[in-house]
């Protein structure tokens, strides 16, 4: 099994077909082919269905697929530690964000990359804290903010600040009318939650389980903007942190509630791998990522507090050679 082939199978996926890829790889369809049903007879495997739509990988298809991505990551990791010249840091950086936390910080860490880090080249990805969680540790993202919950012993993870949770709802009459809610409350409404897999749904069934609440749970939603626009409709409420809601609460299409006895809340880390090395370029965009976070809290801009406890003397400055 060579790199190329791994590099080719990837290219078939994502271009659904031998002759699509041929163009985007720069190779001539019939060695594309070859190498393919080369590698196929090597594993024994057939990896791909072939039909007039196209080509789909099959079950062992898929398998090998999130191998190869891994290991390419891995290779180009390598590549980007030995061929850093000078002071300069480079290479591909992946990071993995929640999607209430790439609401407010995917911009701003975008700009201060290209400012500051011209060298790197970032790749983002959104989802649920728990999938980050995974692909972190399987290689997939070089660094992941996540929502803390168990700790993890596959990861190095610090935390940074720590986020109240509040009860989103559509202003009007069934707006809770007090200051905050009690827990207990929350058994009272129709509500929209993600899935168990999200980081925030565990916090909530956690703290609830504690308190021996049950919530009457109408429907799991695994999309931000979809949970907003049921509850912009009356239709149940939810769960968010005040910063994921800011530009609804601004216009007036939602409105929060803060939750108390006991306070709702969540701590957010930076985490990476302790199974993978870390590049200089990693290193940097660590440090990028935690004074980005701290600066939109500072500036008021992500209701939250900062925790963190690293000492200043250990937090390098933008333009170090980490």
């Amino acid at each position: 099994m060579e790199l190329r082939q791994l590099r080719y199978l990837i290219g078939i996926h994502e271009a659904g077909g031998v002759l699509a890829a041929s163009r985007s790889l720069h190779i001539a369809q019939p060695a594309l082919s070859q190498s393919m049903a080369a590698l196929e007879a090597e594993l024994d495997a057939k990896l791909f269905l072939r039909s007039n739509r196209g080509m789909t990988l099959t079950d062992a298809g898929k398998s090998l697929l999130e191998h190869a991505r891994i290991v390419l990551a891995d290779v180009d990791r390598a590549r980007d530690a030995v061929h850093r010249t000078g002071t300069q840091i480079q290479g591909q950086v992946s990071i993995g964000l929640p999607t209430t936390v790439a609401l407010v910080a995917t911009l701003p860490i975008l700009q201060a990359a290209h400012a500051h880090y011209p060298g790197i080249r970032l790749k983002i990805i959104e989802s649920h804290s728990g999938f980050l969680s995974e692909w972190l540790k399987s290689g997939r993202l070089d660094t992941s903010v996540l929502f803390v919950t168990d700790r993890d012993a596959a990861l190095a993870s610090h935390p940074l600040l720590q986020e109240r949770l509040a009860l989103v709802t559509r202003p009007g009459p069934k707006t809770p009318k007090t200051r905050f809610l009690a827990l207990r409350k929350l058994a009272d409404l129709p509500l929209l939650l993600p899935s168990k897999e999200h980081g925030l749904r565990r916090i909530v069934d956690d703290a609830c389980a504690r308190a021996n609440v049950a919530l009457n749970v109408i429907a799991e939603v695994d999309s931000l903007p979809n949970i907003k626009k049921a509850v912009q409709t009356g239709m149940a409420a939810t769960i968010l942190s005040p910063g994921s809601v800011a530009e609804e609460l601004a216009a007036g299409s939602l409105a929060i509630t803060p939750i108390r006895s006991p306070q709702l809340s969540r701590q957010i880390a930076c985490a990476t791998s302790l199974a993978r090395p870390m590049t200089p370029a990693i290193h940097a965009t660590v440090e990028l990522i935690r004074q980005q976070l701290r600066t939109l809290v500072e500036s008021g801009t992500w209701p939250a507090r900062w925790i963190a406890t690293k000492p200043a003397s250990q937090s390098p400055t933008y333009g170090s050679t980490l």
